[in-house]
């Protein structure tokens, strides 16, 4: 599992953000939360996304679809805005067969929010960015303990 370069919202500094560890990502420099992005497949998704502390929004997606292209910026804006509180995890359908067939994912893009690896929420197909806003902040303040 490797990590990704995020630069900081706050600062503007470059950061390392593992896929997989525990608790929130923080800039090395002024300290304040980094969103989290991941991808996972079927090998890494239990310690990308259900060993995760925070809610998780899950997006099965593939290359070839083209409402999985025009969500995929909303729910990277959502993981910045929202940096500390959730973690994005993207899984291509096509590279991790058996993750789609465990949550039965018949459309794409299909989300999850994850709680301590349990579904907490589920919708599938694309939507507009303000529906998806109130979709994943509803589903995830219902997630938190």
């Amino acid at each position: 599992m490797s990590g990704s370069l995020v630069n900081c919202p706050n600062c503007g500094r470059k950061n390392r953000v593992p896929a997989a560890s525990e608790g929130v990502p923080r800039c090395g420099n002024c300290h304040r939360p980094l969103p989290w992005v991941a991808d996972a497949s079927d090998d890494t998704f239990a310690a990308v996304a259900e060993g995760s502390d925070l809610p998780v929004i899950v997006d099965f997606w593939a290359a070839w679809c083209g409402p999985c292209r025009m969500v995929t910026p909303v729910l990277e804006d959502l993981a910045r805005e929202l940096a500390g509180r959730i973690k994005l995890v993207k899984v291509d359908v096509d590279a991790s067969p058996s993750l789609a067939r465990r949550f039965e994912v018949q459309h794409i893009p299909t989300l999850m929010i994850l709680r301590h690896g349990q579904v907490a929420a589920r919708r599938a197909g694309a939507a507009p960015a303000a529906e998806l806003r109130v979709w994943v902040e509803n589903a995830t303040a219902k997630a938190r303990p």
